[in-house]
Parts: C-alpha cells; sequence; structure tokens
C-alpha cells in the first residue's frame, strides 16, 4: 500500500518536495539566503531560496543545482555559496 501512496501523492518524498526544510539563512546585501538542501537517492542535493522585500513584496527565487553530497553540513554550505554568487551576480534581477 505505501508504494500505491508515493505513486499517487501520498507518500512522504511527495511531501518534502513541497514543503523545503529550511536548515539555516544567512542575510546577504539585503537578501536572505536560506539553504534547503533534500535528500535524494541516499545524499543531500544543493537547494536554496534566495529572497528579499521589494516595494512591500517578498520576491523568492528557488534554485537546484546537480551538487548532491554524502553530508548535510556540506549541502548546506555550498547551498549557502550559491546563493550568494547568485546575489553578487544578478542582484534584484535574479526575481525577473
Amino acid at each position: 500500500m505505501s508504494f500505491l501512496k508515493r505513486l499517487f501523492g501520498g507518500g512522504d518524498k511527495v511531501a518534502d518536495a513541497s514543503a523545503p526544510v529550511v536548515a539555516r539563512q544567512v542575510e546577504h546585501k539585503g537578501f536572505l539566503v536560506s539553504a534547503t538542501p533534500y535528500k535524494a537517492d541516499g545524499q543531500y542535493q544543493t537547494c536554496g531560496i534566495v529572497s528579499k522585500e521589494i516595494g512591500g513584496v517578498q520576491k523568492e527565487h528557488k534554485f537546484i543545482r546537480a551538487d548532491r553530497f554524502a553530508s548535510l553540513d556540506d549541502a548546506v554550505e555550498v547551498s549557502l555559496k550559491k546563493g550568494i554568487q547568485l546575489v553578487d551576480e544578478q542582484g534584484d534581477k535574479v526575481f525577473s
């Protein structure tokens, strides 16, 4: 029965994908960078959210990278670095 639940949206894997868990956050140049790595095939996938309030509206840009790590701590560190890199390279354009 658990196979059918996962297949049709009732399993844990679907719930994890819809509600990212913030492992750590840092503020960088007025942006909030959140590391949200998730488990995929026994490793942790690099993933995060860059957010900022602009004109009273909260903007978010979610990103996923191909990098995977055995350690959650390593995935968190790289996710934060990738988010900071996005801010440095694109600034507010990241939301376009």
